[in-house]
């Protein structure tokens, strides 16, 4: 039987792709996860005991790492590399963990399948390709330069460029994809979609960077974990893969979409300070995704997608509830 071992196994992306894997393919699962702020045990429950196996640790602690990759003997075994501190805001007041755990982090695992030849697939953000004009027609490819504009971008950025070396000197079997930004069940509301959201649903009103014409490509959690599979068993060594499902939204027709599925004026929003060097806009080129390895979309329509997301954050009040306080709490420290 395969066996997979996903570093960032319970955070937001992570989670929902060992809850995919462990569904699509008869796969053993291990996740490390070092159980910071962003991880979530509750998003974890009810996975098979015989199929998973949870491992608190760092991925920039060689002597865990190392031990974990060493299980993976299989012709088929793998690693798959979510771990990454994630939040920009959080990158600019301390730049500090990013630079340790995506960058030290990387060379860590990046070491160890060397030692054990074993196939790694390292999960990255289109963060690292800068930023597009609002009226730019263009979208990132994968062959965009790269041109990161935050602490958070720039340490993916270098552990990409870190894959691609070890791929080149020293014959790591790696894949790369850069993903579009995420929306799904188990997201930190920190985090844009599910800040506002919860603010709605707990009886405040959502706040909007700027003037919110700054534009994300969205893509359900759901789809970003089909592709990573995809990748994952078909992928060609070496190759850099780029996801996305063409859900380009300014953030302001976001929050407004939010309100309105949730029955509430669409313009019952603040604006609050925007935040340092935002980018403009991110856009997604799948095609190479899509023309060679099969890969397409099942959340074609943002709408519906988000409407389920709503859903699912009013279903589980219990989860984000006690964080809600402290994060707001954050937030207004800063004018946000």
């Amino acid at each position: 039987m395969q066996q997979v071992l996903v570093t960032g196994g319970a955070g937001f992306i992570g989670s929902n792709f060992v809850h995919h894997l462990i569904a699509a393919t008869d796969a053993r699962v291990i996740v490390l996860d070092k159980m910071t702020y962003a991880a979530s045990p509750a998003a974890l429950e009810g996975l098979p005991a015989d199929r998973f196996r949870l491992v608190v640790g760092d991925v920039a602690d060689a002597g865990t790492v190392g031990p974990l990759v060493a299980e993976l003997t299989g012709p088929d075994d793998a690693v798959v590399h979510f771990a990454a501190e994630s939040h920009n805001d959080n990158s600019l007041r301390d730049p500090s963990p990013f630079i340790q755990t995506n960058i030290v982090g990387t060379f860590v695992l990046l070491e160890a399948v060397r030692a054990h030849d074993v196939r790694l697939h390292h999960v990255s953000t289109d963060e690292v390709y800068g930023d597009l004009e609002l009226d730019d027609p263009a979208r990132f490819t994968e062959t965009t330069p790269y041109q990161p504009s935050s602490p958070y971008s720039a340490s993916k950025a270098g552990a990409d460029h870190l894959v691609r070396a070890w791929v080149r000197s020293f014959g790591v079997r790696a894949t790369l994809s850069n993903c579009s930004n995420n929306y799904g069940p188990w997201q930190h509301i920190e985090k844009f979609i599910p800040r506002q959201i919860t603010n709605v649903l707990a009886g405040t009103r959502p706040r909007l960077y700027g003037a919110g014409a700054n534009v994300r490509d969205w893509i359900h959690t759901e789809d970003h974990s089909s592709a990573v599979r995809t990748i994952l068993e078909r992928g060609q060594i070496g190759q850099t893969y780029l996801i996305g499902a063409d859900g380009e939204r300014s953030n302001i027709e976001v929050v407004r979409l939010i309100l309105q599925l949730l029955g509430r004026d669409p313009d019952d929003f603040d604006h609050v300070t925007d935040r340092a060097g935002h980018d403009l806009r991110y856009a997604i080129d799948s095609s190479r995704l899509r023309a060679e390895l099969g890969w397409s979309p099942a959340y074609t329509d943002f709408e519906a997608g988000l409407a389920a997301t709503i859903d699912w954050y009013r279903e589980h009040r219990d989860w984000w509830e006690p964080a809600k306080e402290a994060v707001e709490a954050g937030y207004a420290a800063r004018g946000q």
